[in-house]
């Protein structure tokens, strides 16, 4: 997500379920309070931007360079540290961070398992993921709709899908998915061919191809077909199989969550 829209996530995104209310709250707090904080959760749950809500003046620095973090810790009054159980030396940067006088509010995937975690914040926000927190789904993408709806220079009203959702990276997956999808709302068939034959390019090779990659046209097929007809029998009518056949199809795919 880009800064600009991760700001406007605060408001809203944070403060609609009850999980989210809660880590607003503390936040809020926070911002009044001169301690340092951890905030953990999954890739996409918002942790970023609760730390930048906290600390919105703060440079954010990655472990990558530890050097260069340890001499942040001593140089700055506020600091945001992103994927901190990723540090080649946990114990001496926290060790450093409680020596000096840094506000300091880090982020980290792994915080409640994480004992030197545990032991230097006893200020710990925990972000579930939004598959535990599905009130905050719609705020985000009608956000991330108006976001789409600036970029491409259109208006369109924006509407809960009717297709499942991608919350397997949170707001990561969600974002990408909508995107995908508002581009291809209006894809003509010359266009989808396209894309297909780029996807196709440098796959080719083996003497199965058409078997291998059959599954590219009957899965979706398949998938919106049951999804309309509501029947397997009224399916295989339309598409003109025997429906002892579709079956064999859906079984053969099932792995990518036909039933």
């Amino acid at each position: 997500m880009s800064h600009v829209v991760q700001a406007v996530v605060v408001t809203n995104f944070l403060g609609t379920s009850r999980a989210s209310t809660e880590a607003f709250k503390t936040a809020n707090l926070l911002k009044t309070l001169t301690v340092n904080a951890l905030i953990y959760g999954e890739v996409g749950t918002g942790k970023l931007t609760l730390a930048r809500y906290i600390l919105p003046n703060a440079p954010i620095l990655t472990t990558d360079n530890f050097d260069e973090l340890l001499e942040a810790v001593h140089s700055n009054s506020e600091l945001i540290i992103t994927h901190i159980e990723e540090s080649a030396n946990l114990k001496r940067l926290l060790e450093a961070i409680a020596l000096s006088k840094t506000r300091v509010v880090v982020t980290s995937g792994e915080g409640m398992h994480n004992e030197l975690l545990q032991e230097a914040f006893s200020v710990r926000i925990h972000i579930p993921p939004l598959s535990e927190r599905l009130e905050d789904v719609e705020p985000l993408l009608e956000l991330f709709m108006q976001e789409a709806n600036h970029i491409f220079s259109e208006e369109r009203a924006f509407e809960m899908p009717t297709y499942e959702l991608d919350l397997s990276k949170n707001a990561v997956s969600l974002r990408k998915q909508l995107f995908l999808h508002y581009q291809f709302s209006n894809i003509g068939e010359k266009d989808l061919m396209t894309i297909m034959e780029q996807y196709l390019s440098d796959k080719l090779g083996s003497k199965n191809d058409y078997r291998n990659y059959l599954h590219l046209y009957e899965v979706p097929l398949i998938r919106v077909g049951l999804r309309k007809f509501k029947s397997q029998l009224q399916l295989a009518d339309k598409l003109g199989l025997n429906r002892n056949t579709l079956r064999k199809k859906i079984a053969e795919h099932s792995h990518y969550g036909l039933d």
